[in-house]
């Protein structure tokens, strides 16, 4: 069986860890939609991150204090949840479980660390369920 495509979420803050993040499950063997890979110039953002999203089987999502409240979060939340997708949310260690939204308080979440031992966390979560 192939192994699932993995759509990384995050913010603009959070773009070079998530590129380190993205980097080190390809590393792993994973296969990763991230748009720093995936979009071109002059394509259509909600188109690519619409086929993105569709592609995938897996909706990793970057959540920060800075963005828990920010619509785009629970647009895409949304999305994937109706869709079906398996949604990770990947928080840092100092933020109050209860600052999720419900939906992904109520799913097994990773506490952030370093891209690469994240990477490891995720992947191996991923091969084992």
């Amino acid at each position: 069986m192939d192994k699932p495509q993995i759509f990384i979420s995050y913010s603009s803050a959070d773009a070079e860890w998530a590129r380190s993040f993205a980097e080190a499950l390809r590393e792993r063997g994973e296969r990763v939609w991230f748009d720093q890979f995936e979009i071109s110039a002059g394509d259509s953002l909600r188109d690519a991150l619409e086929a993105g999203l569709r592609a995938s089987d897996v909706f990793v999502t970057l959540v920060e204090s800075e963005n828990l409240h920010k619509p785009n979060l629970f647009f895409e939340l949304g999305a994937a949840i109706g869709m079906r997708k398996k949604v990770v949310a990947i928080v840092p260690k100092n933020l109050d479980p209860s600052q999720l939204p419900l939906e992904l308080r109520l799913r097994r979440y990773l506490v952030r660390d370093t891209p690469e031992e994240t990477a490891e966390e995720l992947s191996h979560s991923l091969t084992a369920a």
